[in-house]
Order: structure tokens, then C-alpha cells, then sequence
């Protein structure tokens, strides 16, 4: 058997379906045994990093590590944002790159990088493979490592005469069913009495606490407790934002509408969050408790340094907290309600007159209404991920995707192709401004020859926005930000797309529902005004006086 064909079988052991990539000549013989592969496809992009981010997406939604290719040198150094993206974000992830022969070759240094080196720092674990006998074994640990908590990328180097040599029939190693240690019943009987003790307990929720028995049993524990809940923007759909009990999600690490009740919160309970994602909150010495919930201890930093440490599966974690609290805590809500319906009065209003170019706001409730309770929003990163954090409530989880970690613009497009690919009941639609839709458009034609059905929405303001944002809280000149866009309707129309734009208030749900219905994808253009984003995001937040702030504490 060839090695090649070995590998490629050691990844069918591992249940992959997908392999996301651009081949290389170093990845010849890789590609002739993917080709006589009948459980895995070859989804072939037009940028490796269009295909790393599609990766982490699938590992993303569904926890199962997805997998990218690509050849030596160039190819591989392109999967280096994704590879951080996954690393920051908490994404399994298993990348394969290419190499010359190790043993023997004629080409000098001619493309080599030390790609094993190169990605040490922003992976869980980076080998080259120097023997085909020891492909099952280190498939094995690649998936393992990169699937376990806290998930993130790993990466195979496989050289081109190691990947063509003969391997022995060796038996391949099935995947074992993973458990994580569970919390000591004293410190969970310290948490609770901590709850119990608490005039104005607060939930957090983080990106971590998206799996699929942590929200089963938060959201298990929030109803039956009683404690009112906020996320982070990663956290967001980990509990049905419908409920009563929730505050809002944390778009900024302070002065933002609901830090009035965080700030006077006495104790957060903070589940599935760490340093990583950008701070919700930050802790002052005498300030609220602090218990963190998480598969791992907490990373401390000078933000963030909790005072009781919850560590192991959080589902296991919560149902025992659940447990030694026994029943619904008697809280004085009036606080809360206080500052969540101010949250709401301030965020969601429109304007009387919709104007256009429409305002993010009036943008965020269109598509709201537009879209269904498990339809998905891909957002890239951009100054209306802020509103979208803020305004777009997620009914169910995975159904708004951004990144809160690395925050990487380029990734929005490719994280929608992947969600209409292995959703393709379900509306799916692409958020980005013109800027980060630029980074990796060209994935246009993979939408359209995969033949996704995929709404992709450029919010278009000539300009990098979210910087200008910041240049303009900084009381800097409006200078150096803005630039010219192609024809955005004719650059769709070029790869096979259907291309829209938007004119005016009502043309755009009429656009969006339209091209919903008739399937394929879409691409819209849509101008945006954020003359008052400045003001609204900055000066009143700037000015905002706590409606709590009289409260004796």
C-alpha cells in the first residue's frame, strides 16, 4: 500500500467527509489517493484561505475537526490567519501542507519554508510525517488533540517522497469517545453558596459554552434558578436571547448599555468565557465575584482573575451546581428589568422614517425579519458586527457566526459557504462590508460551482468603517481610509452570481426575499450610512448615565 493511501484511509477512519484546499505537485500523490477515495470529497477553493476558514467553520459547527490542503511554501504560509482564527476562536482544525522530499532532493531550498516551526506558535500541535508507518498513529493524534477542549488547529506536514513510499498494512486506530474530568463537589458546593449569597447574581456566557450538552444544561439551569444571563459576542444563541432573564450581549468591554447592571452586579458566574475572546467586562479589586465555569482554569490577566474556579466539563459542572441549589433563588429582579428594558428601549428603536442609505439598525431588524429561528447570518469583522452583536437577537445556537478572537476580516464569506453547504434547508446569508468581502471574493465562483444557495450582503461605505470609527473616537482627522470598489452587481455577474443593488428602503427586502426564494447565490450591494454610528456608539455612550446609578449598594 502506498502511503498516500494510507493516509487518506487513516482520515475516512476519522469520519472526515470534506477535504477544503488547493493541491500543489507536492501534493500529487495525495490527490490521486483522494481521488479513488468514495467517502470523502474534494471541495477545490480559489485561495487556501478560503479554504482554512471553511474548515474551521465545519469544525465550528459541527465538532468535528475539518480539514484544508494545500502545497509547501506559499500555499502553506496562506494558512496562517486561518490557522490563528481557529487557535483564538477555539475551532478544530486539521491542516495538511506539503514538502519537498526529505530524503533526497535536486530543487536546493527552492520554496521551503520551515512550515512545522512556522505554525508551533499558533497551533496545538505541528508534525512532519518522516515515516509512513506511523500515518495511523498520528492521524489519530492530530484529530485527537485538535478536537479535545480547548479545540483548536493542528497541523500534518506530509513530504511528497515520504507520501509516495510503501507503508505496511497496519490496523488503523478508531476514535475513542472523549470525557472530561468533573468539578469536586466542594468547590461546586462553594459556587453555590457564593449564589446563594448574592444580591444581584449574573450569568456570563462565552464561546466555550457552545456544546451541545452545555447549553442544554445552562439554559436548563437559568430557567429553573432564575438568574438573569448575558453573553459575549461568541456566546450568543448558547441560550434562546427571547427569555425574560436576558441582559443583552457585551458588543463592547464597557460603557455599553448593559454594563449599568454588570457594574453593579455582586457576583458573575462566567461560563465558557476566557481572555482570549475580547473582555466583556473588567474585574476592579473589590469589585463583583467572580466563578469561573470552564473545561480548563482560568487564564489570569490583569482583567480577569476569578475567585472560585469551577474546572471541568461545564455541562457535568452546571447540572451539579443546578443540583446543590435545589430550586429557584429568591432575587430581587428590579434592578435588572430596570437596566434590560433601558438595553432594549436604547438599541432596538428605528427611525419614524426609514431614510436611505438605511442606518445598521433599520439594516439589523430588516434581516431580522427576514430571517427564520435557525436561518444563520456569517458576519465578517467590521464596525455592524457591533450592531449585529447588539441588536440581532439568536433564537438557537450557531445561527449568528462572528469572530471575537482573532477578528480577522476575509473569513465572513467563506464561514457562509460552509453553513449553506451542510445546511441546505435553511436560509443562509453572508454579511461583510466591501473592505473584508474584497479579502477573499474571488470564493464567489467556489459558491457558485458548488451551487450553494447563499445571500451575500456587502454593507458598502467606499471605506474601511470600523477603523474610522476608532479614528474618530480617538478625536483623529477622517484621513487615509477610503478607497474605490468595483462594480459590485458586474463582479457577481462575472463569476455566474446574480448581482443586486439596493436603491432604496422597501427594494431591499423585496431583494432579499426574492433571492431566497429563487435559490443560487446572490450578492447585493448595499450602501450604508454610519455618520451617526460615530455619534450613537461613541459621544452618547460617552455621555450615558447609568439608570442604576442611585442604588445604594
Amino acid at each position: 500500500m502506498k502511503a498516500s493511501d494510507l493516509f487518506i484511509q487513516a482520515l475516512e477512519n476519522e469520519g472526515v467527509e470534506y477535504i477544503f484546499g488547493i493541491p500543489g505537485e507536492e501534493n500529487l500523490d495525495i490527490l490521486e489517493s483522494l481521488r479513488k477515495s468514495k467517502k470523502i470529497k474534494l471541495v477545490l477553493t480559489r485561495h487556501e484561505q478560503g479554504a482554512a476558514f471553511m474548515a474551521a467553520t465545519y469544525g465550528r459547527l459541527t465538532g468535528k475537526a475539518g480539514v484544508c490542503l494545500a502545497t509547501l511554501g506559499p500555499g502553506a504560509t496562506n494558512f496562517t490567519t486561518p490557522a490563528a482564527y481557529g487557535f483564538l476562536g477555539g475551532f478544530p482544525l486539521v491542516m495538511i501542507t506539503g514538502q519537498k522530499p526529505i530524503k533526497k532532493s535536486k530543487q536546493g531550498q527552492f520554496q521551503i519554508v520551515d512550515v512545522v516551526q512556522l505554525f508551533a506558535p499558533i497551533c496545538k500541535m505541528t508534525k512532519q510525517i518522516v515515516n509512513a508507518n506511523t500515518i495511523p498513529s498520528l492521524v489519530r493524534e492530530a484529530f485527537r488533540i485538535a478536537e479535545e477542549e480547548k479545540p483548536g488547529p493542528v497541523l500534518l506536514e506530509l513530504p511528497e517522497d515520504i507520501a509516495e513510499e510503501a507503508a505496511e498494512l497496519v490496523d488503523l486506530i478508531p476514535p475513542g469517545e472523549r470525557h472530561y474530568a468533573v468539578a469536586g463537589k466542594e468547590v461546586i458546593n462553594a459556587a453555590a453558596n457564593a449564589i446563594k449569597g448574592a444580591k444581584r447574581p449574573l450569568v456570563l456566557i462565552g464561546a466555550g459554552a457552545n456544546r451541545k450538552e452545555a447549553r442544554r444544561a445552562i439554559s436548563e439551569f437559568i430557567g429553573m434558578i432564575g438568574l438573569p444571563f448575558c453573553n459575549t459576542q461568541m456566546g450568543k444563541g448558547v441560550v434562546d436571547e427571547s427569555s425574560s432573564y436576558f441582559l443583552g450581549t457585551a458588543a463592547l468591554s464597557d460603557k455599553d448599555y448593559l454594563h449599568d447592571y454588570i457594574k453593579i452586579a455582586d457576583l458573575i458566574v462566567n461560563i465558557g468565557h476566557d481572555v482570549i475572546e475580547k473582555p466583556p467586562f473588567f474585574m476592579e479589586h473589590g469589585g463583583a465575584e467572580v466563578i469561573h465555569i470552564n473545561y480548563k482554569s482560568a487564564q489570569v490577566d490583569q482583567v480577569y482573575f476569578p475567585q472560585i474556579e469551577v474546572v471541568g466539563d461545564i455541562a457535568l459542572s452546571v447540572d451539579a451546581l443546578a443540583d446543590a441549589l435545589g430550586s429557584k433563588l429568591d432575587i430581587d429582579l428590579e434592578d435588572f428589568e430596570k437596566v434590560r428594558d433601558n438595553v432594549k428601549g436604547k438599541i432596538f428603536p428605528l427611525d419614524e422614517e426609514p431614510v436611505f442609505p438605511m442606518r445598521p439598525q433599520n439594516i439589523v431588524s430588516a434581516i431580522r425579519n427576514l430571517m427564520g429561528y435557525h436561518d444563520i447570518i456569517a458576519l465578517d469583522n467590521g464596525v455592524y458586527k457591533i450592531w449585529f452583536a447588539r441588536n440581532y437577537l439568536a433564537f438557537q445556537p450557531n445561527t449568528i457566526l462572528l469572530d471575537n478572537a482573532l477578528a480577522t476580516m476575509g473569513a465572513g464569506l467563506p464561514s457562509a459557504m460552509l453553513a449553506a453547504m451542510i445546511h441546505p434547508n435553511r436560509k443562509v446569508m453572508s454579511i461583510c462590508g466591501d473592505g473584508g468581502f474584497m479579502m477573499n471574493s474571488q470564493e464567489i465562483e467556489t459558491a457558485v460551482r458548488l451551487n450553494l444557495n447563499l445571500v451575500v450582503l456587502i454593507l458598502n461605505d467606499n471605506s474601511y468603517g470600523m477603523i474610522r470609527w476608532k479614528q474618530a473616537g480617538s478625536g483623529f482627522e477622517d484621513w487615509g481610509l477610503e478607497y474605490n470598489n468595483p462594480d459590485f452587481v458586474k463582479y457577481a455577474e462575472s463569476y455566474g452570481a446574480h448581482g443586486h443593488r439596493i436603491t432604496s428602503v422597501s427594494g431591499f427586502d423585496e431583494t432579499v426575499d426574492r433571492a431566497f426564494r429563487e435559490g443560487g447565490v446572490h450578492l447585493i450591494d448595499m450602501p450604508v450610512d454610519y455618520s451617526q454610528n460615530v455619534k450613537e456608539l461613541i459621544t452618547d455612550l460617552r455621555e450615558h448615565k447609568s439608570t442604576v446609578e442611585n442604588i445604594e449598594l
